[in-house]
């Protein structure tokens, strides 16, 4: 940047510390230079004395370094008065009248300079630049030139690396690599035409540059530091008369003077253009254009090499022309902004000042005001029932309220704060339902059996009638999928007339879902627990946690653990939620808990809950949830009309044995909607017509009569000629008028209950009708009977077969009871013989055993060996002989104790040669010295033995209890015998009498 420092004459002695430059002005001032002085409105004035002097400095701007301070100046003195020879005769060495002249030696005189590179833009004469110097030997020979009075050297430009983008911007590595060039690399890198530069200032390593005249390297004359030869560059000779020069120089003033309005950028740049409109001539003029643009490096070292004047101002034009389009531009960015800014302003005065109006004259409150008084009107119904440690935070919170201001992030958590305790029901209770048999009856309506849980409702209800209120309560559901367990809870809250309200713990992690974040949190909420009490609106909903056995736990805590409170009935009187921070009396939930199994379940949270199990359906059980709730829900789903599908009971029962062994009903439920869907198929496909597409109500009156006459006679032909009921007659109807709509029956009759409106108006209208009935009537659809014949065409080919593998079971073979999480299942005990001899006895295990497994089998094998020599001392086959134990379905792995006395029995019977007595299976797990222990899963393994149609089943008498606790229909057609040692087993499956064998 050009800086002018106006002196008087003491100044002039003070600062004579650089070459001074003499400007003549010519006594009147000429045209190009009245375009220049209207940039800022100066003119030309009138001096009383005849020479007016005038000292001026041109000095570098210490805020356009990175640092370092310009001390270089410049003196230049302005003479006016003179004649207009005396003013070329000044100019003459000089490019016309801005030559800067040294006094001793003169610029043009060195030949040989040292080689500065630019590395951003090329220095135009009469302009200062200051850079950067990192080789110390050029540093040092350029400080050494100015101790010799000669402080002159080449600017030059550096080119660009081969195969770069000159528009993109390069960081500090690409000038590393520029610092890092010297001697003939640094040569080859400069562009011939630069520009010799008086060096003004060295601090440090920044170098203050002054450009003079034009240079072009003719050769390299030392590599380090680099100096090269120059030829000192002229304009050629142009004709300053000339119009088109004035014309085009006119235009680059103007369009300086246009920019000068937008951008306030360049106004310190122009303003010492215009102060001294004498030292520019129009190559001057066409380099100031040229430095003061922000254009890329490689067009201003274009204007640079330009040594014709005409050309110069063209390029220069161009330049300023797109600095006037990018101010523009940035005009036009700024009033968009300022226009964005100013109208939101506006808009918020005006705002305010309504508000302010309003409230002075009562229309509307404030909304700190109008908060509290909704905050407030929300407590008035409630207030009594309210606690008083409640009452007292939300008033706190009131009046904190109304001290913040509305823009403070403190006013929107204190809001959202009252916005909660606020809505919460506070001692609002659901009336519940004491009445029994009416629970009794929703109960049934919605699921078949599950009596258990039933029941237990059932208690709740009648300890809540004689106590006159009820308490909240924590059950689990316990069992596999599909048996209704979370289906239930909403019949549960339907028949004790709560509200109900589902989440589901799977897979959380977070302890906050629970308890709530901090308020200081950003986006903090409370638990779970308060947004159920929040929607549901009173204080004793039903609450079904489900998945509570699949929780997870993260680094954000146990939400199990975070559980023992909300689920703890000594607790949840007073639960705290982090987000409230107020004690909360949940005690009136009734809670209800799913899960499928409870061994994943931490024992101080199932300690807690009151578990019913729900082990499965019966096979009979689930033809009547199929038949009365499965096959109802699907068919209306589906649109089919009952009178349509006939779906045997032998059919259900073959799609249950085969296709559907789960213990729940998610998958028969799944296979009867496939087989509605399949028959809506086809009778569509059929034609069959299920809803009339016009209701006969819009029909006349005479037409309705008209249209039930003839589809009673249908009816009645129909019922005489078949004995089968046939659908009623169908309006048909895409887009006709009532009166062009017609009748189309299921079984059309010969001249048999025609109603006017079939009758045609003439032979040709007789003739069209004919053919519609012949070609597209709707032919009656027979009823889809779905039977075991036709099963598998709607349901693929069976999935299950049966789990009895052998009619007879043959020596060595005993069927076992096993529960599994789909419910229970049989599975056989195979043992065989693999070689005899001598000292061979052995056992191999195979089948996918768990460890504890292996060991029953290891017990069983001891405990056989000690049974055999009782009952045949003479008998040495255990000892004698290798055995090889397999339980069959070797991809399933197996595991449990369960097994120990079929095991036994499997062993003796091979030993003795003895096959099991048919129909018989046992479970029960066995000591060293022949004790049956209980197990579990007794339901389960009933269910699986009438499955598998076992007429006899041996339990453990420990799990006699349990089987008495089993529903009639469970229990029905079973021989049951209860065991306490193996000794009574083996009488029940070996020790039968010949006659009995055969």
């Amino acid at each position: 940047m050009l800086k002018l420092l106006s002196s008087t004459s003491r100044q002039i002695h003070t600062h004579f510390t650089s070459p001074c430059l003499r400007v003549a002005t010519e006594s009147q001032p000429s045209s190009f230079l009245k375009s220049l002085s209207l940039l800022t409105g100066l003119s030309q004035r009138g001096h009383k004395s005849p020479s007016f002097y005038q000292r001026a400095f041109f000095c570098s701007d210490s805020s356009s370094g990175d640092g370092g301070d310009g001390g270089g100046i410049v003196e230049v003195e302005v003479r006016s008065g003179a004649s207009e020879t005396e003013a070329e005769g000044g100019a003459a060495d000089a490019s016309n009248s801005s030559a800067i002249v040294p006094t001793s030696p003169r610029p043009e005189d060195y030949l040989t300079v040292l080689a500065l590179p630019l590395p951003h833009r090329p220095l135009f004469p009469g302009f200062y630049m200051p850079i950067y110097v990192k080789d110390p030997k050029l540093l040092a020979a350029l400080q050494e030139s100015r101790k010799r009075q000669a402080p002159y050297c080449g600017a030059f430009l550096l080119k660009d690396e081969p195969d770069t983008d000159p528009s993109v911007v390069t960081g500090s590595e690409s000038d590393k690599n520029i610092y890092d060039l010297k001697g003939k690399d640094l040569y080859n890198r400069l562009h011939e035409v630069g520009t010799l530069a008086q060096i003004t200032t060295i601090q440090g390593d920044q170098v203050i540059l002054i450009g003079h005249r034009r240079l072009r390297i003719t050769e390299m004359v030392s590599e380090n530091p680099l100096t090269v030869k120059v030829d000192h560059l002229k304009d050629k000779p142009y004709n300053k008369d000339d119009d088109v020069i004035k014309a085009t120089s006119f235009e680059v003033i103007s369009t300086l003077r246009d920019v000068l309005k937008t951008s306030s950028l360049w106004r310190d740049h122009v303003q010492t253009y215009t102060q001294h409109v004498g030292d520019f001539n129009f190559p001057r003029l066409a380099d100031f254009g040229a430095a003061i643009s922000g254009a890329n490096k490689l067009q201003c070292q274009e204007v640079l090499e330009e040594l014709d004047v005409y050309k110069r101002l063209k390029l220069t034009l161009e330049l300023v022309k797109k600095e006037m389009e990018i101010s523009k531009i940035q005009e036009s960015i700024a009033k968009a902004i300022e226009e964005k800014i100013s109208g939101e302003q506006r808009r918020y005065l005006l705002n305010e000042q309504l508000k302010a109006i309003k409230k002075e004259l009562g229309l509307e409150t404030d909304d700190k005001t109008a908060l509290s008084a909704k905050f407030r009107e929300r407590l008035e119904p409630n207030r009594e029932k309210i606690p008083e440690h409640v009452l007292q935070v939300i008033e706190e919170e009131l009046t904190k309220l109304q001290l913040l201001e509305a823009s403070s992030s403190e006013f929107n958590v204190t809001r959202n704060y009252l916005d909660w305790l606020t809505a919460l029901p506070w001692g609002n209770y659901s009336d519940e339902n004491f009445d029994v048999l009416r629970a009794q009856k929703i109960l049934d309506e919605d699921h078949y059996g599950l009596t258990d849980v039933k029941e237990r409702i059932l208690e709740f209800i009648a300890v809540g009638k004689l106590r006159g209120i009820s308490q909240g309560k924590i059950i689990c559901l316990s069992g596999p999928p599909g048996v209704g367990k979370t289906s239930i809870g909403r019949s549960i809250a339907r028949a004790l007339n709560r509200k109900f309200f589902r989440f589901s713990v799977g897979g959380l992690s977070d302890v906050a879902e629970i308890k709530g974040h901090r308020r200081t949190y950003i986006g903090a909420m409370p638990g779970k627990m308060v947004q159920c009490l929040k929607n549901v609106g009173t204080a004793n909903p039903l609450v079904l946690i489900d998945e509570i056995d699949k929780l997870g736990r993260g680094h954000t805590g146990d939400p199990a653990s975070a559980l023992l409170e909300l689920l703890d009935p000594e607790q949840n009187a007073n639960f705290l939620d982090h987000y409230l921070d107020v004690p909360i009396d949940v005690s009136k939930v009734l809670f209800v808990c799913t899960a499928n199994v409870l061994d994943t379940i931490p024992n101080p949270l199932l300690d807690r809950m009151e578990v019913v199990s729900i082990a499965g359906y019966i096979t009979d059980e689930k033809v009547h949830i199929a038949r009365d709730y499965l096959e109802k829900a699907t068919r209306e789903a589906c649109g089919i009309k009952p009178e349509q599908v006939e779906v045997t009971d032998a059919a259900l029962l073959a799609l249950i044995e085969n296709y559907c062994r789960e213990a729940g009903v998610r998958n028969l439920q799944k296979q009867i909607e496939k087989i509605y869907r399949k028959i809506a198929l086809q009778l569509v496909r059929q034609g069959a017509i299920i809803e009339p597409a016009v209701p006969v109500a819009e029909l006349d009156a005479e037409k309705v009569e008209s249209i039930e006459t003839s589809t009673e006679s249908v009816e009645v032909s129909s019922n005489k000629q078949n004995n089968e009921t046939l659908e009623e007659a169908e309006i048909v109807h895409t887009d006709q008028t009532p009166e062009e709509a017609e009748i189309v029956q299921t079984d059309p009759q010969p001249d048999n209950g025609q109603s006017p409106l079939d009758q045609p108006t003439d032979s040709k209208d007789t003739t069209e009708t004919e053919k519609i009935e012949e070609s597209e009537g709707t032919k009656a659809v027979d009823k889809v009977l779905v039977d075991t014949s036709n099963l598998a065409d709607f349901v693929g080919k069976p999935v299950f077969h049966a789990e009895r593998i052998y009619d007879q079971t043959p020596v060595g073979v005993v069927m076992g009871l096993a529960w599994t999480a789909m419910g229970g299942s049989t599975l056989y005990i195979e043992t065989t013989q693999v070689e005899q001899g001598d000292g061979k006895g052995a056992l191999n295990l195979t089948g996918q055993l768990g460890e504890v497994m292996k060991e029953s089998a290891q017990i069983a094998h001891t405990v056989a060996r000690g049974i055999l020599l009782v009952k045949e001392p003479d008998n040495l086959f255990f000892s004698n002989t290798k055995l090889h134990l397999h339980v069959p379905a070797g991809a399933t792995p197996k595991d449990g104790p369960s097994a120990g006395c079929t095991m036994i029995t499997s062993f003796l019977s091979l030993a003795m040669k003895r096959p099991v007595r048919k129909d018989l299976a046992m479970t029960g797990e066995v000591t060293l010295t022949g004790k049956i222990l209980p197990i579990g899963g007794v339901k389960e393994k009933t269910i699986a033995a009438r499955r598998s149609e076992v007429k006899t089943i041996i339990f453990p008498s420990a799990n006699r209890r349990d089987f008495d606790e089993l529903s009639p229909n469970v229990k029905e057609g079973l021989d049951v015998h209860f065991v306490d040692d193996y000794g009574q087993i083996f009488e029940l499956a070996l020790g039968y009498d010949e006659n009995e064998k055969k």
